[in-house]
């Protein structure tokens, strides 16, 4: 039997399975040393500034969500206390779609990048991480408020319609993330990475509803600030948990723009400080304002712009007619007449239903071909279909066994005899099947009688369109592939080496091996490792902690011609000294 890739808990039960193919083990033992060091670093800092800076959720939530500052979170023990506010945490590999992103925050569920930033990007990477996940999104979600938006955020964002251009971007996207964090990468590679992204990004077009809602989504949930203009506070992920960015947004070089709707068409620049942030009043605004962008979106408006954003996509969506019949398909094109739509098309497996739920006989294995309907009224009947009860139909001979010729306005002709027709409980009739059938628009014929029976979908009006299949269980959604993966090299024996003398600190101060000779570290440090500098900020440490005073003079020397040899590395050290100097005279 086939181990699973996470320990499953009642909120991950109800995930369906086309969202579980993206959950991957978290395989905690893969952390180094170093890689403890880095989150421990970023932590102490992040909470000793952001305690300052960051909306109140923040410091109250790191406590509910029980994550820790010395600490790695573990997905287990991290799902353990989310169950209490009743959400749930898996880890991916990088970046995953965004629809599917969306989709897992509609059902309460966290997705955290299990991989961890490397040493020379401390302050922030492109990359999703698990300092960015953990640090940045779960402790904000304790705040029921902010955790209702979420997952409303989610619910919505998982139907807005993409274009075929946004998947291209977020490739170009996840390639620029993996190779921004794999060792040993070119600048070269990278500014080639970033200037195709460029390239896309000034060459999206009209942007989709995908595009719209993901800048709501960065100005918010990524770099959102809350309060007023003139004193905000952090509670975007994007900002929490990047040390560098967190400071630099607070500066007066950012503008801050109070937050509405307008924020959906302003792009960002994941690879740069951003210039100007978006400041909410309270978490509640936030939810109006996500309310009056859903309004402008296919799902809520439906009609010939809804169909026609559907057939741009080339994906798998879904309309809903006025009667609530729901067709999932690739919509190929949709005929119009006075600016709405007459009559669609879709191509390939096709499904129909009915409240999110299949109806028996219309699978994809019933419409493998496609299925296509007019929508509208019949023609001199102001009556619609829908709304004609058993005795109307029959007066107008939509009946079982009738021989019936349907000229619907706009043109659409349909030609054959009635077998059955299809209700709801409510006894509205869906769907209307015929044999021998003919459907002609304008001299084109759409179906002929040798194709099989015609099942004419029963609507006056496309009431909505969104992404995806209306009954999640009529397609195999099975199919993600991602086309690279996140890089992890072969270690030298140097760099285990190095992670084995973190690994020594490590054990020293958490109190499980204090027979190593700190000096002996600190000597090999200077001699093998004279670039690195987060080690021996953890020794001073410790020379602080056991009032050596000679040792602590040694290990400021050293790092003082670090910083001459890398001066971009000056600050992280000055900000790791700083705070060991300001715990320690807290303490006394």
């Amino acid at each position: 039997m086939k181990k699973s890739a996470y320990e499953s808990n009642p909120i991950l039960d109800k995930l369906p399975k086309h969202l579980k193919q993206f959950i991957k083990p978290q395989n905690y033992e893969d952390y180094s040393a170093i890689d403890q060091a880095v989150w421990r670093y970023v932590m102490r800092k992040n909470v000793d500034y952001l305690s300052k800076v960051a909306h109140q959720s923040y410091v109250e939530g790191l406590e509910q969500t029980g994550i820790s500052i010395d600490h790695i979170p573990n997905m287990y023990g991290m799902n353990r206390i989310l169950k209490e506010i009743g959400w749930a945490a898996v880890a991916v590999d990088g970046f995953i779609p965004p629809s599917a992103f969306m989709e897992f925050q509609a059902y309460n569920v966290l997705v955290i990048a299990s991989d961890i930033r490397q040493l020379e990007n401390i302050e922030y990477t492109p990359a999703p991480d698990i300092i960015h996940e953990g640090a940045g999104h779960a402790p904000i979600i304790a705040n029921p408020e902010y955790a209702e938006y979420l997952r409303r955020f989610g619910e919505i964002g998982s139907k807005a319609i993409s274009s075929a251009k946004d998947y291209e971007l977020y490739e170009a996207v996840r390639h620029l993330s993996i190779i921004k964090e794999a060792h040993g990468t070119s600048q070269e590679e990278i500014d080639t990475a970033e200037k195709h992204i460029e390239h896309l990004q000034e060459n999206m077009g009209e942007p989709s509803e995908m595009a719209l809602i993901r800048n709501l989504h960065w100005w918010t949930v990524e770099y959102g600030l809350i309060g007023t203009v003139d004193n905000p506070k952090i509670y975007g992920a994007g900002l929490l948990s990047s040390i560098g960015e967190s400071k630099w947004c607070m500066k007066k070089e950012v503008v801050k723009l109070p937050y509405t709707i307008e924020a959906a068409r302003q792009s960002f620049d994941i690879t740069k400080p951003q210039p100007q942030l978006f400041v909410t009043p309270d978490f509640a605004f936030l939810s109006q304002v996500l309310e009056d962008f859903a309004n402008t979106m296919a799902l809520r408006t439906g009609g010939l712009s809804g169909i026609q954003k559907l057939v741009d996509s080339k994906a798998l969506g879904s309309i809903e007619l006025s009667t609530g019949l729901q067709v999932s398909g690739q919509f190929h094109r949709v005929i119009a007449h006075q600016n709405k739509p007459i009559y669609f098309q879709t191509v390939g497996p096709t499904a129909l239903a009915y409240r999110e739920k299949e109806l028996v006989g219309h699978s994809t294995q019933h419409h493998l071909e496609g299925f296509g309907s007019p929508v509208g009224k019949l023609k001199g009947i102001n009556l619609a279909i829908e709304d004609m009860g058993p005795r109307d139909l029959k007066a107008y001979k939509i009946y079982e066994g009738e021989q019936v010729s349907l000229e619907f306005e706009g043109g659409v002709k349909i030609e054959g005899t009635i077998i059955t027709g299809t209700r709801n409980l409510q006894g509205k009739i869906l769907l209307i099947t015929f044999r021998d059938c003919t459907v002609t628009y304008d001299g084109t014929m759409l179906f002929l009688p040798d194709w099989g029976l015609y099942h004419m979908a029963v609507g006056q009006e496309v009431v909505s369109a969104f992404n995806g299949p209306a009954d999640l269980n009529s397609f195999n959604l099975i199919t993600h592939e991602l086309s690279e993966t996140t890089i992890k090299p072969e270690k030298s024996a140097s760099r285990k080496q190095l992670e084995m003398f973190y690994q020594q600190i490590r054990d020293f101060r958490e109190g499980t091996n204090t027979t190593t000779s700190r000096n002996k570290v600190f000597n090999e440090l200077q001699k093998n490792y004279p670039e690195d500098w987060l080690l021996s900020v953890e020794l001073y440490e410790l020379a602080k902690k056991s009032n050596d005073a000679g040792f602590q003079q040694e290990i400021r020397a050293h790092l003082e011609t670090v910083k001459q040899n890398n001066p971009k590395a000056g600050h992280l050290i000055d900000d790791g000294i700083e705070l060991i100097e300001t715990n320690f005279a807290k303490a006394l």
